[in-house]
């Protein structure tokens, strides 16, 4: 069960409630700089783990300015699409609410200031009218590119693994050297997963399973999942097989396009 950390509390908390409803889950991103782009995966990632575990999720975009250049810098990083608060509907009954947000922000949508009721309650039951009242929140560490970095399509996905390979509560400053990194690591795995294809298919081992879930069910822990997943690459037990279908279900929450070179020939 995936249990998230409260920013407000320091609590961990279990992030799907246990009267099953739909989740509502809300970035909060002022600006489209590289903090916002890092606020939404973030969120976007949360979506995808609650997703795997079958829980329903309603996602919504607050306090960006400079929208469009978010949305398109989001795309080409592979984040699904957030609605507008403005064009969402109120009152579809969400029975929790998770704030996902960056350390700067003092409030967050209308946010009680005092916090509100507090997740476990809305978990054990209660309702938040709208998203209004309580909720978890997510705290994202402010995050920056060198300047001089290139930020085209080309590289999108390398740095979106590199914004996932440290804990979302460490400030971080990227280089050319971090995404060149990203890009080899990523052209490394895609080259290893379409080989592991053509090879009989294997289940994934319980542990290998355990591992990967316990990693992104404690607090969202993807830089854990990453080490899972290196862990494999250079197993001498693991089938390729199993190797295959074990980076394929992990890149359900991870959306590095992991399976994209399968049946495209040898990589270069």
């Amino acid at each position: 069960m995936l249990r998230i950390t409260d920013a407000r509390t320091g609590d961990s908390v279990t992030a799907t409630p246990a009267r099953r409803g739909l989740t509502r889950v809300e970035a909060h991103v002022p600006r489209p700089d590289t903090t916002g782009l890092r606020v939404l995966l973030i969120a976007d990632v949360l979506v995808r783990a609650l997703e795997i575990g079958g829980t329903p999720v309603w996602t919504v975009l607050t306090g960006t300015e400079g929208r469009a250049e978010l949305r398109a810098r989001a795309r080409a990083l592979g984040i699904r699409p957030f609605e507008d608060e403005r064009d969402s509907s109120p009152g579809l009954g969400e029975s929790q609410v998770l704030r996902v947000r960056g350390p700067d922000d003092e409030r967050v949508g209308d946010e009680p200031a005092d916090g509100g009721p507090t997740s476990e309650a809305a978990a054990a039951g209660g309702t938040t009218t709208g998203g209004r009242a309580g909720g978890l929140r997510v705290e994202v560490a402010p995050a920056d590119i060198e300047s001089g970095v290139a930020r085209d399509d080309e590289n999108a996905t390398a740095l979106r693994l590199a914004l996932l390979a440290r804990p979302r509560g460490e400030t971080l400053r990227l280089g050319a050297a971090d995404l060149a990194e990203a890009e080899d690591q990523l052209k490394r795995w895609r080259g290893a997963v379409a080989t592991w294809a053509t090879r009989p298919s294997g289940p994934i081992p319980d542990p290998v399973r355990d591992q990967l879930r316990a990693a992104w069910e404690d607090d969202l822990d993807v830089p854990a999942v990453l080490g899972v997943l290196r862990k494999v690459e250079t197993s001498g037990t693991v089938p390729d097989g199993a190797r295959f279908e074990t980076y394929a279900y992990a890149d359900r929450l991870l959306g590095l396009e992991l399976t994209r070179d399968i049946g495209r020939g040898a990589p270069a």
